[in-house]
């Protein structure tokens, strides 16, 4: 392959660059943090010459900026989204790898969630401008006939992880290691997946499938108590008191319980190699090596 990874200098960015190479790949990093912008639409063109398929990771990932810069997410992940296709089309790139969400569901009734379960109101800016992404390559896909490979990540943990939760409680206990304030009530039910294995998951889907809408993550949920406690044995911390708030959100937008069936990809012979616990345990070892 000859490849655009747009936000290859993040997070599942990093991990999947450095895959890409391995298996001798041609990559090209598209990413804010080396000066472009899918903003520029002229620039994206240009850099996307050559290129047969699209790895486009770039968005605006915290999803706690959900009130505060509606706008700034809509238009780094819906408008961004508009332009990676745009440029696809006038250099007729046929294939594209698209980082969604599992919050598009909002709060389903139906668990594990499905990829065709219905969706109910959108709760989450950041989850309604993922899924206008989604709807974009799709119309794009009928339109111009290529092909999309749409993910509906679960939140994703390992090496490279520069925000969310672990990170969050990491520093925090690193500050003070007996006490910690938590967001909601700490029953919020959450299914992580190790970097490693969504990797491995994109992987078989390119090679198995010609495109579809695949939810990636785990057969297994923890609560936030559970995961804070993961965390806190890996750093040695005993008797932390631990403070919380009476709602069951952390924040607007946050879905109290997110857990997704995974079958589809199961079905082509991927299943995660790591539990919850281990890919958290990955993480810490990975700030104390990096003297987080």
């Amino acid at each position: 392959m000859n490849c655009l990874v747009t936000g290859g200098s993040g997070f599942i960015g990093k991990n999947l660059v450095k895959r890409l190479n391995q298996n001798g790949h041609i990559v090209k990093i598209y990413d804010r943090k080396e000066g472009n912008d899918i903003l520029d639409l002229g620039k994206l063109i240009n850099e996307m010459e050559g290129c047969n398929t699209v790895f486009h990771l770039a968005a605006r990932a915290d999803l706690r900026s959900n009130t505060g810069e509606p706008y700034y997410v809509y238009e780094n992940n819906t408008v961004g989204t508009a332009n990676v296709l745009e440029a696809m089309r006038r250099n007729k790139v046929k294939r594209i790898v698209f980082a969604s969400s599992g919050s598009v569901y909002g709060e389903p009734n139906v668990f594990p969630t499905p990829e065709d379960a219905p969706f109910p109101k959108q709760t989450s800016i950041y989850a309604a401008s993922k899924l206008a992404g989604e709807g974009l390559i799709q119309a794009y896909q009928e339109a111009f006939g290529i092909q999309g490979y749409i993910f509906r990540f679960v939140s994703n943990v390992g090496e490279h992880y520069s925000h969310g939760h672990v990170l969050d409680f990491y520093k925090k206990l690193k500050a003070n290691p007996e006490e910690i304030q938590i967001l909601g009530n700490g029953k919020q039910r959450k299914s992580y997946v190790y970097v490693g294995d969504t990797i491995e998951a994109i992987m078989t889907a390119l090679q198995t499938t010609s495109g579809g809408v695949f939810n990636l993550g785990t057969d297994e949920y923890c609560n936030v108590f559970e995961s804070l406690g993961y965390i806190s044995e890996r750093m040695g911390i005993k008797d932390l008191h631990i403070k919380t708030e009476t709602n069951e959100r952390g924040w607007v937008g946050d879905s109290p319980f997110i857990y997704l069936d995974c079958k589809k990809l199961n079905n082509l012979g991927w299943y995660p190699k790591l539990t919850i616990r281990q890919g958290i345990e990955r993480t810490i070892d990975y700030f104390k090596e990096i003297g987080l």
